[in-house]
């Protein structure tokens, strides 16, 4: 049962999911029948530390109140500062015990520095698991997921995701019904769906002075259209093969795989800008049927087109 929780004070520590940590643990809800926890904020000196934001936050404890603790959580940190061997070490020492180790973001970066990645599957904030990956390649760093169990290490996305990693556990080690109470309690959602991949920054599109350009723009175009290869290849006025290979060259990836793609990024334009019914927008894309607009956000996005249009379309206008 989880009872004894240490929160990592590290410098240059992010606030936001440093308060998470301490709102869900830290906050003593007993009076309401919630779980209490024996609640410290440790540093490696056992006092105040700079966080990034220019005010400092005061620890109480030194590294030997990890001792005890049957989860240590790491919050997000700048990665390129190594963090004191210390830490690392008294990581490890509670891993070997039986204890949880739970980071968020960049937190991650604290535990593969400790080892504890190695062969296990973790995530991180999508924009730093190439760097992830490189820095660890025994660690099978997955890149969508809100959130990685690997039960002793905890590893969670960026920022939100603190909430739904955090809720994780609570749901694990107390129900459904208590982690669900506290979402409520905590004005979040108890559990969301998809993956970190809607949340991603558009891709820039690429540089379209090649010789495929005239192309790139009919298609986009004619996204609406039932394009197959042998009809793109005709308008460039080349073989299918011939086109295919040069469409590799300038796009870095197959005429359909570039096409699937188009239409997802006009169909999430038109889900965030518009209140079409989804039938109406899977057609208007190309897709043809919501069961088709349905697969391919399945499988690009992690999410269905419902969910993300609740997630990021713009509020219908009130009168």
């Amino acid at each position: 049962m989880l009872r004894d929780v240490a929160v990592l004070a590290l410098e240059g520590a992010h606030a936001f999911e440093l308060g998470v940590f301490c709102e869900v643990f830290g906050i003593d809800r007993g009076d309401d029948a919630f779980p209490v926890y024996d609640f410290a904020l440790v540093s490696a000196t056992g006092d105040s530390v700079p966080t990034r934001h220019g005010f400092e936050v005061r620890a109480r404890h030194g590294l030997e109140r990890l001792a005890s603790a049957d989860l240590i959580c790491v919050p997000a940190y700048d990665p390129g500062v190594r963090q004191p061997d210390a830490l690392a070490d008294s990581l490890r020492a509670a891993v070997r015990r039986g204890a949880r180790v739970l980071s968020i973001c960049t937190g991650v970066f604290l535990l593969g520095q400790a080892g504890l990645l190695d062969g296990r599957r973790c995530t991180t904030h999508w924009r730093f698991t190439g760097e992830l990956a490189r820095r660890h390649p025994e660690a099978r760093v997955e890149s969508d997921v809100l959130y990685v169990d690997e039960d002793p290490v905890i590893t969670g996305a960026g920022t939100a995701a603190a909430v739904d990693t955090c809720l994780h556990l609570i749901r694990k080690e107390h129900g459904s019904a208590v982690a669900n109470a506290l979402a409520h309690r905590m004005v979040a959602p108890p559990h969301r769906d998809g993956g970190q991949r809607q949340y991603r920054e558009r891709p820039v599109p690429r540089d379209r002075t090649g010789s495929l350009a005239p192309v790139l723009a009919w298609i986009e175009a004619n996204l609406d259209r039932d394009l197959t290869v042998e009809a793109m290849a005709r308008h460039a006025g080349l073989s299918p093969r011939t086109f295919a290979r040069h469409f590799r060259q300038e796009t870095g990836t197959t005429p359909l795989q570039w096409l699937t793609g188009q239409r997802v990024l006009l169909a999430q334009h038109h889900l965030e800008t518009t209140h079409d019914p989804v039938a109406a927008i899977a057609h208007r894309a190309g897709f043809g049927s919501i069961d088709n607009l349905r697969h391919h956000f399945a499988r690009r996005l992690g999410t269905t087109p419902q969910a993300y249009r609740h997630a990021f379309a713009d509020p219908p206008a009130t009168a």
